[in-house]
């Protein structure tokens, strides 16, 4: 035996470590997708919601647009802190609320 008897080969350790790094790379890109995302829908909704308390529109459709704008902000508070998935979902029901708004026009 020419090396410790505990050692592993470098091949190993680096496929491991770049695995790792990877999966690192992939959070940090979901985290900042689902950042961006809410703030950019609840931008939207915001000005939507905005549109319309101007024009002659129900009362009801610029509540739903800024409610739905509001629940995309908290999507992209979750999704900045991690919680991707449950970020997604709230992006949903967001834009679900701002689409079902836009029904009583």
């Amino acid at each position: 035996m020419n090396g410790p008897a505990n050692s592993e080969p470098s091949g190993i350790q680096s496929g491991i470590q770049e695995e790792y790094d990877d999966q690192v790379l992939d959070a940090r890109r979901a985290r900042w997708t689902a950042f961006g995302t809410g703030a950019l829908l609840a931008l939207v909704g915001l000005a939507a919601s905005a549109l319309r308390l101007s024009g002659s529109a129900p009362t009801l459709v610029p509540a739903a647009y800024a409610f739905g704008a509001a629940v995309c902000a908290l999507a992209a508070v979750l999704g900045s802190r991690g919680r991707t998935r449950r970020a997604l979902w709230l992006l949903i029901a967001g834009v679900m609320v701002m689409a079902l708004g836009d029904q009583f026009d």
